[in-house]
C-alpha cells in the first residue's frame, strides 16, 4: 500500500483551534486540521510553514510536535505529523478549503472530523483542558 507522508497544524489562538472543510477530491467536506504534504528536502516544520502560507495566505510559527498519525484509507496508508502553531501574520483566507471554524472544548466534536484527523482529537482535548 502507498504511504503518504503529510503535516498538519493545529493552530491555536488562546483557548481556540483551527479546524478546516476540505474542498475537493474524495474526502470533499470533512473537516481536518490543515495542511498537505512533504516534499523532497524539506523537514516536516518547513513543509507545514509553506503549506500554510499556500492554503491560508498566513504565515505560522510551528511549534511542539504533539503525535503522528498513523492511518490506513482503503487506497492509501497516511503518515501525518501534527504540531501545535501559532499564527505571526496573515488573516487565514481560505484558497482550497470550502469554510473554517475556531473550536473550542465545547465544540471541537461538533464538525464530522476525516478519520484520520479524529484519531488526534482525544489527544488535543486533553490538552485544551489544561487552558
Amino acid at each position: 500500500m502507498k504511504t503518504i507522508r503529510v503535516v498538519a497544524a493545529v493552530i491555536r489562538d488562546v483557548s481556540r483551534i483551527f479546524a478546516t472543510q476540505r474542498g475537493y477530491g474524495e474526502y470533499k467536506d470533512g473537516w481536518e486540521f490543515p495542511g498537505g504534504k512533504i516534499e523532497e528536502g524539506e523537514t516536516p516544520q518547513e513543509a507545514l510553514a509553506r503549506e500554510i502560507n499556500e492554503e491560508l495566505d498566513t504565515k505560522i510559527e510551528v511549534g511542539e510536535y504533539i503525535d503522528t498519525i498513523e492511518y490506513d484509507y482503503p487506497n492509501f496508508h497516511l503518515s501525518m505529523d501534527c504540531f501545535w502553531c501559532k499564527i505571526l501574520d496573515g488573516n487565514l483566507v481560505l484558497k482550497e478549503h470550502e469554510a473554517a471554524k475556531w473550536l473550542d472544548k465545547n465544540t471541537i466534536d461538533d464538525v464530522d472530523w476525516l478519520p484520520a484527523d479524529i484519531t488526534i482529537i482525544d489527544k488535543i482535548k486533553k490538552e485544551m483542558q489544561e487552558w
